[in-house]
């Protein structure tokens, strides 16, 4: 198949995968713009203001990667592929590989080679779980000071740093071996993670192993985790719950620890009832947990969809 018709049918696919998104959880989408319509625009605003704020940090993760690799890349061309990857990743569930391979095509179309496109992609989501793991910590360190360390989260942090550590591991020592070396036969049976740790294999290791390019990753992709939970506290303030961070921020996070592990594509109802439940065990109640929540999910998965379809289209075209 020549790469005009690959890039045609692909683009297809994506797009009506996103269409085909939006119909399943239509009932959502409404509920979402039904409660904007009783919001103070001001809160509206804010949590867009932070939302954009995100992408902002994911693509300031590239372009400092490319500013290490030599690359000049412009800040303002990397937002929107940011904007484009997280549609991809919705469109097409695959564990972040669809979102990869959609951004690294267009980083060719730009005439960055693969080699340090994907080399630059392997730093993002090293850092990315480097950051997981830190306000992971940060949140389970809450709930124990704060408020009231369940068993449950106990257990569920355990198995989140073992998943955590071993697939950064993993996709180096991968990377070390290169991409001729088959996967263990466990991991085969598991094709979102044989797909990403064959998808990072062989590729050019340069940026994580040098400690400063590492650690300005680390923070971007912290500071996404941070805005993240900020765009719920605003979304509660909205609904006129008037909680203080130390109630958002580790909601945010253990929800989105539980929506990872679930295995749930986009870990749709499994974060959505997680985080209604802390929220509602902090004291905020329930009625406005769920507003809040059903509100910070329209504006990270929902709202993202439509401008990233037409980003999505024009970059494939």
């Amino acid at each position: 198949m020549k790469k005009g018709a690959f890039s045609s049918l692909f683009a297809g696919i994506l797009l009506l995968s996103g269409l085909i998104l939006l119909v399943i959880h239509r009932a959502e989408l409404i509920r979402f713009f039904d409660l904007l319509r009783g919001i103070d625009p001001f809160w509206f605003l804010m949590a867009l203001l932070l939302q954009v704020c995100t992408y902002v940090s994911l693509a300031l993760v590239w372009y400092r990667g490319f500013h290490y690799s030599g690359v000049h890349y412009p800040l303002l061309q990397l937002i929107p592929l940011a904007v484009a990857k997280l549609f991809a990743d919705q469109a097409l569930p695959s564990g972040g590989i669809s979102g990869i391979a959609f951004i690294v095509n267009s980083f060719r179309q730009r005439n960055v080679s693969g080699k340090q496109g994907m080399g630059v992609m392997l730093l993002g989501i090293l850092s990315s779980y480097i950051a997981y793991v830190l306000v992971a910590a940060a949140a389970f360190f809450m709930f124990w000071s704060y408020h009231d360390l369940k068993s449950w989260m106990v257990l569920l942090g355990g198995i989140f740093l073992v998943v955590s550590v071993s697939i950064p591991v993993v996709v180096l020592l991968l990377n070390r071996l290169g991409d001729d070396r088959p996967l263990p036969a466990l991991m085969t049976r598991l094709p979102h993670l044989a797909g990403m740790l064959k998808t990072y294999s062989g590729v050019p290791d340069d940026l994580v192993r040098r400690p400063l390019p590492l650690i300005e990753a680390t923070l971007f992709q912290t500071a996404v985790f941070l805005l993240d939970s900020a765009t719920l506290w605003v979304m509660l303030q909205a609904v006129g719950s008037h909680v203080s961070m130390a109630v958002a921020f580790p909601s945010f996070i253990v929800a989105s620890i539980v929506a990872l592990l679930s295995l749930i594509p986009l870990g749709l109802g499994s974060f959505e009832v997680t985080a209604v439940a802390l929220l509602f065990m902090l004291g905020v109640p329930v009625d406005r947990a769920l507003a809040a929540t059903l509100l910070l999910r329209g504006f990270t998965l929902w709202l993202p969809l439509i401008p990233g379809v037409v980003l999505a289209r024009r970059e494939l075209h």
